[in-house]
């Protein structure tokens, strides 16, 4: 007896190329894959956010859509902990730091927290450590290219 083919959608545990555009409440894109290669990734590992892969599951090869993710799907809430302020005598002196800049700290244990300068003091620096998109609700536009090899 012949088995019956699936319908080929995406499901949890399938590698996936797709082509995405995220756009932000203003419609200004943050980031997109339509000038380079699809995006590959395993749904369900925690490769991209969790409401992008709720949004792939379930689509067939072809199937575009446009999503509206909140920040609890996204990149979560903004916290506030995550704002610091240490003395700028803390800063090696051989660094030139500036509010906007990106910086990379190394913990003693676990992995290097990623900070951008949101404000400085002749006494202080303050240091932000949510994600850049921390608290914003993500429009994507969505479409399945391909689905590489099923979970």
């Amino acid at each position: 007896m012949a088995k019956a083919k699936k319908t080929e959608t995406a499901q949890e545990g399938d590698v996936v190329k797709v082509h995405y555009t995220g756009k932000l409440k203003d419609e200004s894109i943050f980031d997109s894959s339509q000038n380079s290669d699809p995006l590959e990734v395993t749904l369900g590992t925690g490769q991209v956010i969790p409401g992008f892969e709720k949004a792939v599951v379930g689509m067939g090869v072809g199937d575009s859509k446009t999503v509206e993710i909140a920040a609890e799907d996204a990149y979560g809430s903004y916290r506030d902990e995550l704002v610091v302020e240490i003395d700028k005598e803390r800063i090696p002196e051989d660094l030139t730091v500036e509010v906007g800049q990106q910086l990379v700290l190394r913990q003693a244990e676990g992995p290097p927290i990623r900070v951008k300068v949101t404000d400085m003091t002749e006494q202080s620096v303050t240091l932000d450590a949510n994600h850049p998109l921390a608290g914003q609700v993500l429009t994507f536009e969505v479409q399945l290219i391909e689905i590489v090899s099923s979970g």
